[in-house]
């Protein structure tokens, strides 16, 4: 039987779905895995398709906070009844910082500097609940990067961030036109009351829109989207990654009508990003703009980049004639977190400093807060309290937990990948890339377990698939040369 061969892209990129095609006229099935005892074909991927496509579920019965490592359960069955795990490449780097937060379980019962004695199980809970999240999410990475294209090709994956990408931004809206819109998750009447009674279940079994706080100087309360996630922070940062890969999938990758559905998801983002007055989320957009305009600029794309310059500069317009541009103005002159996180920032180098090498396992609670050495909040100083060391952002989290060396385990893995993939010009290859620039820069205010590093993690994976395609139909150089020896021996450390 004859096969079409595939003429081989440019050197440096790589189209989606690139993959030697049957042979003319042939349809082949999507992969699918028949369960025994059942009738109904799954896709082989169900596990990955059903923990997106049913996220707004998970999140209106309370257990988004955990269903990444459920998932990742089936994930982890699949892979090991296929046969040997592939790892994409740095990850040994990866694989120190789990050993380490395991490691770390040794430095839950002694005190960080000016905080509170640890007492009570809930530290060893917090510490488990954090090491499961990482290695759910760990599972989740090496699942998306061994299957096929045939089984979950990585426009499919593009597809199902795009989808999410909707999700958040129909949430937005919810939440910035509903703020009082909440409900009890169904799971907490099945729950026994010991369980449910406790702080953290209690807070995620009250599902809300929006997170009501006082931001802005002269108003008593601002409404800040939060829907589909716990946390407006949350919803922000999920929110700019999510809005990269929406854009890929729908608007450069898509059939013209789901571009134009692609632009106008974008377009209505715009009123619940400003309306969750989130400064992180607006300078993470920024870099994003920045850094899109500079790769096409380097590539001689001058079109699209003109025509990025001019989507910028209609938003901006946009902005500043309507009333979101005063919200805008408004939030940017009121900091009212800044002397928050500076003071546990401070806190969180200073716990680094006296325990460099393991941390303490987990987060501290500081003694009195960044406004008084008073414990507890009053009607006088409601920013008053035992604030926590860690809550402030994933960098500060890891120095408090697992000292100096998590923290540069953590930045080390998304570094290198970001330089190993630094060629890959093509649309997955530069949104991938900007994902791990967010990233690194979330990392300084906001927390990145859960969602947020699944998403992360996954763009790894993607990454890493499209790099391994890549050098698969690159011309291969002369043996003779060092360039050959190069190529021979990156291609066994992939294997």
């Amino acid at each position: 039987m004859s096969t079409v061969t595939p003429p081989r892209p440019a050197r440096g990129s790589a189209p989606v779905d690139a993959a030697a095609p049957p042979p003319a006229g042939t349809r082949l099935p999507p992969a699918t895995v028949r369960p025994k005892g059942w009738s109904l074909r799954l896709p082989t991927a169900w596990p990955l398709i059903a923990l997106f496509v049913l996220y707004p579920l998970w999140w209106a019965l309370g257990v988004s906070s955990f269903v990444f490592v459920i998932f990742s359960v089936p994930m982890l069955v699949q892979m090991v009844r296929r046969g040997p795990v592939r790892v994409p490449p740095g990850f040994g780097i990866w694989l120190l910082l789990l050993l380490w937060l395991v490691l770390s379980a040794a430095m839950l019962g002694l005190t960080a500097p000016n905080t509170l004695p640890p007492s009570g199980g809930g530290r060893y809970i917090g510490w488990a609940i954090r090491l499961a999240n990482f290695v759910g999410m760990t599972v989740v990475m090496l699942y998306v990067y061994n299957l096929g294209e045939r089984e979950l090709s990585r426009r499919r994956v593009v597809r199902l961030f795009g989808f999410m990408g909707v999700v958040v931004v129909i949430g937005g809206w919810l939440g910035s036109l509903f703020p009082t819109l909440g409900f009890v998750a169904p799971l907490r009447f099945i729950l026994p009351h010991s369980i449910a009674s406790q702080p953290f279940v209690a807070s995620l079994m009250d599902v809300k829109f929006a997170q009501v706080q006082q931001v802005l100087e002269g108003e008593a309360s601002s409404p800040r989207p939060s829907a589909p996630f716990t946390y407006t922070n949350s919803w922000g940062e999920n929110t700019a990654i999510l809005l990269i890969w929406l854009i890929v999938g729908w608007v450069v990758l898509g059939r013209p009508l789901r571009r134009v559905a692609g632009v106008a998801i974008a377009l209505a983002a715009i009123f619940p990003i400003i309306y969750s007055l989130n400064r992180g989320l607006w300078i993470g957009l920024g870099i994003s703009a920045v850094y899109v305009a500079v790769r096409l600029a380097l590539r001689g794309r001058m079109v699209v980049l003109g025509g990025l310059a001019l989507a910028v500069g209609l938003i901006g317009v946009l902005i500043i004639a309507t009333p979101l541009g005063r919200t805008f103005d408004e939030r940017l002159q009121n900091g009212h977190s800044d002397d928050i996180r500076t003071t546990l920032s401070e806190g969180a180098v200073t716990a680094a400093n006296h325990s460099p090498i393991l941390g303490y396992g987990g987060n501290r609670a500081l003694i009195g807060s960044n406004r008084s050495i008073a414990i507890g909040k009053s009607d006088d100083c409601k920013q008053c309290g035992n604030r926590e060391l860690g809550s402030n952002g994933q960098l500060w989290a890891l120095l408090v937990g697992q000292g100096y060396v998590g923290a540069i385990c953590y930045n080390g893995f998304f570094l290198y990948c970001l330089w190993r993939y630094r060629r890959d010009h093509s649309a997955i290859g530069i949104a991938g890339s900007l994902v791990l620039i967010l990233m690194l820069f979330f990392q300084f205010t906001y927390g990145a377990l859960e969602a947020t590093l699944a998403y992360g993690l996954i763009s790894v994976a993607l990454l890493a698939r499209n790099d391994r395609l890549r050098r698969a139909l690159a011309p291969a150089p002369p043996q003779g040369t060092v360039a050959g020896l190069r190529a021979r021996l990156e291609a066994a450390g992939d294997h």
